[in-house]
């Protein structure tokens, strides 16, 4: 077999016979040392062949995945170049069975790129969210989409808690007058807050959402949540979280709005210029979720004008973002390139379970109804909870501009 995986260091090609896979390509060409050992929950529990402290989510670390692929015939081809008709990743596209992406630097898979994809069985996310394939396309060709839930989840919390304080506490600006040799506590201080006492929302109480809800619960902050799935009672009474029927309906309250939500048609654009006019002014947006969750425009407008007082997160849209994106250079920001999911810690999780995804494939065993995102030609598993039939790719090819740039 062929397959492919994106990662983000120079390429580092391999050819042999057999099928091909690759880090944006991938069909059944993998490597890794040992069998991946069966756990009930992989979010949690170390590999031993995985330890936390290698970088596997990169070319160079290519998932740990070469030995195992290689020794099972299959083609491996890791790439970072993906964008573009001319990449290396358009060009083996061709004939692969597999692709493996991750979502902070990813390889879209368009609908163009499907078509194109004759011999092409299965998308993995290297990570969560898949909104980077056109799920639309992936359920009228019969293409499974998988991703590993949980993986990075508590990685994504802990960095969004550290967003909102580094805000709310005007930790960078501080930092920046530090850095230029100054001394000006007042300048510090001016846009300086206590959480205590303010009103966090999250968009989404899933996975993330719940788990940001429970890591802010001793900074005796009031929480909020809205979710498509309503938390049950006992969860609510424990944390102390309030409910709400939307996003719209939720934000006039908060002090801080989090988002934790996939990106998918129903949430595309969610944060425009009405909804974050529906916000408390000056309040804080801290979106580890997806970028084009939020309006790239709006959002830098609104730190503009006061509206919003900071804004902060990882995630771009498209990504990488251009060199001229405006969230590179609006104020009060405090943005990161996508890295809340892919701490040292989190890439060990995620290269075990792509392996063990692999693996199922392989082996013709049912993938975990956790990691299906798509199977069957529809919605399956985890992607029937929390995403909904459509597209999010679009726009996606202005990626390119960053090579370009």
């Amino acid at each position: 077999m062929k397959g492919a995986f994106h990662g983000e260091d120079p390429l580092r090609p391999l050819r042999r016979s057999g099928r091909r896979l690759s880090d944006q390509l991938s069909t059944r060409r993998f490597t890794q040392d040992r069998a991946l050992p069966r756990r009930p929950d992989p979010a949690h529990a170390e590999s031993d062949r995985l330890p936390p402290g290698e970088l596997l989510g990169s070319v160079s670390g290519e998932l740990g995945l070469r030995k195992f692929l290689e020794a099972g015939g299959h083609d491996y081809v890791v790439t970072s170049d993906k964008d573009g008709p001319d990449s290396k990743f358009e060009r083996e596209l061709v004939d692969a069975d597999v692709v493996i992406s991750q979502p902070f630097w990813p390889a879209y898979m368009t609908a163009e790129r499907f078509a194109k994809a004759k011999n092409l069985k299965m998308v993995v996310t290297a990570g969560i969210g898949s909104d980077h394939t056109d799920l639309q396309a992936a359920i009228e060709r019969g293409i499974t989409v998988a991703e590993v839930t949980y993986c990075n989840s508590i990685s994504v919390a802990e960095h969004v808690v550290m967003m909102i304080l580094s805000l709310v506490r005007n930790y960078l600006p501080s930092w920046e007058v530090v850095k230029a040799g100054g001394w000006d506590i007042a300048e510090c201080a001016a846009r300086s807050y206590d959480v205590e006492g303010m009103h966090v929302g999250t968009v989404a109480a899933g996975r993330i959402g719940s788990a940001v809800l429970r890591r802010l619960k001793p900074f005796d902050m009031h929480l909020h949540y809205t979710d498509r799935h309503r938390l049950p009672p006992e969860v609510e009474r424990e944390l102390g979280v309030t409910f709400h029927e939307s996003a719209a309906d939720m934000v006039p309250h908060c002090d801080v709005v989090t988002i934790n939500a996939p990106l998918h048609p129903e949430t595309e654009n969610l944060f425009d210029a009405a909804m974050i006019a529906r916000m408390k002014r000056g309040a804080y947006l801290v979106n580890t979720a997806r970028g084009k969750i939020a309006n790239r425009d709006a959002v830098a407008a609104a730190l503009r004008s006061g509206q919003l007082a900071g804004y902060a997160g990882d995630v771009w849209f498209p990504q990488p973002a251009p060199r001229d994106h405006p969230w590179r250079t609006m104020p009060h920001h405090g943005m990161t390139p996508h890295i809340s999911g892919t701490s040292l810690s989190a890439q060990a999780r995620y290269a075990a379970g792509t392996r063990e995804i692999l693996e199922c494939f392989f082996e013709g065993r049912p993938i975990r109804d956790e990691y299906l995102i798509v199977q069957g030609g529809h919605l399956a598993g985890v992607g029937a909870h929390s995403y909904s039939e459509g597209d999010a790719t679009g726009g996606s090819e202005e990626a390119a501009r960053y090579k370009a740039s």
